[in-house]
């Protein structure tokens, strides 16, 4: 398990999983409950350059990030 501290954004942790370059287990502490398991649950099975692909840039409202940009930065910084 890796654990992340996001920034600009409301979910104050990030903790996920790979194994051989695939996603297998995603959990956000904080933020929006409905929406991040669902990010969670969509991601989880995928390879980790997809999620990166998918994800990053993706802002929330005004901010230049979200929940989900944070994951992709998660990511790429574990690699």
């Amino acid at each position: 398990m890796q654990t992340f501290i996001p920034r600009g954004v409301c979910s104050r942790q990030i903790v996920f999983e790979t194994e051989n370059n695939i996603l297998t287990h995603v959990k956000f502490s904080g933020g929006c409950p409905g929406n991040l398991q669902a990010v969670a649950a969509l991601v989880e099975g995928m390879p980790v350059d997809e999620v990166i692909h998918r994800l990053k840039g993706i802002g929330c409202g005004d901010k230049p990030t979200s929940c989900a940009d944070q994951l992709a930065r998660a990511l790429e910084q574990s690699k």
